[in-house]
């Protein structure tokens, strides 16, 4: 995996166009998901940790670098009370994807979270864990004003499907 990990808020001056902040460092395993998907892509991406509870002013910081870079989205993955895809929102104008993390009631604390933002500042919001399918949403926003992305993300549905056609051949063997 290919990707650029931030430790100090110095760092963030990297060129990114997606900029993947974890709550903490316990949701690396979806964030894989993520990283997996844009290297498949070709997406430039970093990865990072910030709480919205504990290190706001890192969480704007690592914002506000990001418009100088030129970054095009961010996806915000968090747990429990999950307010940091709302607080990376409330920072910018660019798409903003959140995953919820199931850390405590399965998740859908953190899924009611993510969803459930005032009017006026959206966030989209994929399924408990799904950061495969943050990256995606991502790509397709991209994939708008890029007929290289888009093709790639043609190629992959294609390839996708392909895998489930034949369980249908197979279903009672």
């Amino acid at each position: 995996m290919s990707y650029i990990v931030i430790k100090h808020i110095e760092e963030v001056n990297t060129i990114s166009d997606v900029v993947i902040i974890l709550g903490s460092k316990s949701d690396r395993e979806i964030a894989k998901k993520v990283v997996k998907v844009f290297d498949e892509f070709g997406i430039k991406h970093t990865v990072t940790v910030a709480s919205a509870h504990r290190t706001p002013a890192r969480v704007a910081k690592i914002i506000d670098d990001a418009h100088k870079d030129g970054v095009k989205a961010f996806i915000a993955i968090a747990g429990l009370a999950a307010h940091l895809p709302g607080v990376v929102a409330s920072h910018t104008t660019k798409p903003v994807v959140g995953v919820p993390v199931n850390a405590a009631l399965d998740g859908m604390d953190a899924l009611l979270s993510i969803a459930q933002m005032p009017s006026g500042i959206p966030v989209a919001c994929v399924g408990i864990g799904r950061g495969d399918n943050a990256a995606i949403l991502v790509a397709q926003i991209m994939a708008v004003e890029n007929d290289e992305l888009r093709e790639k993300l043609e190629n992959h549905r294609r390839d996708f499907s392909k895998k489930v056609e034949p369980d249908s051949e197979t279903l009672f063997d």
